[in-house]
């Protein structure tokens, strides 16, 4: 069974930083483009990041380019994004995901691309 378990969010003030980590057991995580999306109170969940298998290529939503990075550790089977420069509309529910497809050398920004998502985790910026 596939599980991806996310953790890093909390509470930040406007300007500050986090770092999410996302772990997966289940799956070898160096075989699956990953990404990061996220979902605030009332929107639909949105592509924020994403990194190719082997972590030589990356994608972010024009929102966050520049101040987010999403990086991998496929000995930990591991991904991360490091988050600066927040802001209050950063604030939503932080979800990865795992492309369906392995092997595949996309990096999609589409949610129904992904087939494992974890529990997400909060992060809140205050103004």
């Amino acid at each position: 069974q596939v599980q991806l378990v996310e953790s890093g969010g909390g509470l930040v003030q406007a300007g500050g930083s986090l770092r999410l980590s996302c772990v997966a057991s289940g799956r070898m995580l160096s075989s699956y483009a990953m990404a990061w999306f996220r979902q605030a109170p009332g929107k639909e969940r949105e592509f924020v990041a994403g990194i190719s298998r082997s972590g030589g290529n990356t994608n972010y939503a024009d929102s966050v380019k520049g101040r987010f990075t999403i990086s991998r550790d496929n000995a930990k089977n591991m991904v991360y994004l490091q988050m600066n420069s927040l802001k209050p509309e950063d604030t939503a529910v932080y979800y990865c995901a795992s492309d369906r497809r392995a092997s595949s050398t996309r990096i999609s920004t589409f949610r129904s691309d992904y087939d494992y998502w974890g529990q997400g985790t909060q992060v809140t910026v205050s103004s």
